[in-house]
């Protein structure tokens, strides 16, 4: 039977992300930096939201956008926060994860033949959806401008085909965030074509000196641009899929179809603890984002050290520091890495071929594991250098 299955979903792969994630059950003693899962535990607070809505039987369908406090919260929220305008009434929807929050603003938007415009390297989450909706990725090398989509690179790769631009910043692999300029260069490149603008946000609140700034908060940007977000990093609630979309109206009432038949709504339990974590919790990422800097700093300086080139990182909990030096396909180095010294990282190529010259390593973790897994990869790298 599996010839009949449908041959954009056969051509698709596992994330290379999950792939080396998964080798490391073979290593029982390794150490892991690959994934970027929050190591603090969900707010106190945030949980016995949680658990009084199971108390109180709040466990039936919501409005499938989500419950209009939740939808009102988050309004509030992206407001105070970012100084961003979208009516809670129809221009807000919950969605199960920001995973989810790409997946049905892409098949919204999408048509066989139309052209996305990603970064390069970038997370892989968006090129899988893009095949299925028969459109085609095209990734812009970012390597020569710090791993920044700038305006002039856009406007390089535009075509009468392109519908959308991705911009996914915070940036996971490489932690670089764009400037209020460079996101304005953007905008007035963009504001008078008829392309919708991807705006995934989701490390908003992890970022390190300029605070984040949206695009969709410029003059002519809100009409076009699809804000995705979530509390997955933000407020450490990964398990419990909660991510949200900001839109005009006129988009969001499409966007809202697709969710609908996809998921009908978010989980009513989830959505009680994202209420509490979006306005008692507004400022629960602070403590976490002081200690993600000192880790940042730490990470930093030993990779330095270890003498690995590495842009210094604005945002998110990741460090892509090259490996060009050593002549080697990054998921051979990863591979060599893991089997001689017993450390997992992400091999850069997971994020598209931009990144076969990098490993991406999270610091998503405690301190202590960090000083081990740097210590083994500055054993290894020593060893290539001998």
């Amino acid at each position: 039977m599996e010839q009949l299955i449908n041959p954009r979903v056969k051509d698709i792969q596992i994330s290379g992300i999950r792939q080396f994630f998964n080798r490391v059950s073979e290593f029982p003693e390794a150490i892991s930096l690959t994934l970027g899962l929050p190591d603090f535990p969900t707010p106190e607070h945030v949980k016995e939201a949680g658990k009084t809505a199971i108390d109180e039987n709040k466990t039936t369908y919501t409005h499938n956008a989500g419950s209009m406090d939740l939808r009102t919260a988050i309004s509030q929220f992206v407001k105070e926060k970012y100084s961003l305008d979208y009516r809670a009434e129809d221009e807000v929807i919950a969605t199960s994860g920001a995973s989810e929050a790409i997946d049905i603003s892409l098949r919204t938007m999408l048509v066989e033949g139309d052209e996305v415009i990603l970064p390069g390297p970038v997370y892989p989450g968006y090129e899988p959806v893009i095949h299925l909706c028969g459109a085609k990725p095209v990734h812009v090398d970012t390597r020569d401008t710090g791993f920044k989509l700038t305006a002039s690179l856009i406007e390089e790769h535009l075509t009468e085909r392109t519908k959308c631009v991705v911009l996914p910043y915070p940036s996971n692999p490489t932690g670089v965030s764009l400037t209020r300029d460079e996101i304005e260069e953007i905008a007035e490149l963009l504001k008078e074509k008829n392309i919708f603008v991807l705006s995934d946000e989701i490390y908003s609140e992890l970022t390190y000196g300029e605070s984040h700034q949206s695009i969709a908060g410029f003059d002519g940007m809100k009409e076009k641009t699809i804000v995705i977000n979530g509390l997955s990093k933000s407020h450490s609630m990964t398990g419990w899929r909660i991510g949200y979309i900001l839109g005009d109206a006129a988009i969001t009432k499409h966007i809202l179809k697709v969710h609908q038949y996809n998921v009908t709504c978010v989980s009513s339990i989830t959505q009680a603890a994202a209420v509490e974590a979006l306005t008692e919790g507004k400022d629960d990422a602070g403590p976490m984002r002081e200690i993600y800097k000192e880790r940042l700093d730490y990470c930093y300086e030993r990779l330095l050290k270890i003498g690995l080139e590495t842009y210094e990182p604005t945002g998110a909990f990741y460090l892509f520091p090259s490996i060009k030096q050593f002549g080697m396909k990054s998921w051979d180095f990863a591979a060599k890495l893991l089997e001689e010294e017993k450390l997992a990282v992400v091999p850069g190529v997971a994020f598209s071929d931009y990144g076969d010259n990098y490993i991406r390593i999270s610091y998503a973790y405690h301190k202590d594991q960090l000083k081990d897994g740097l210590d083994r990869l500055e054993r290894f790298v020593s060893k290539l250098k001998s």
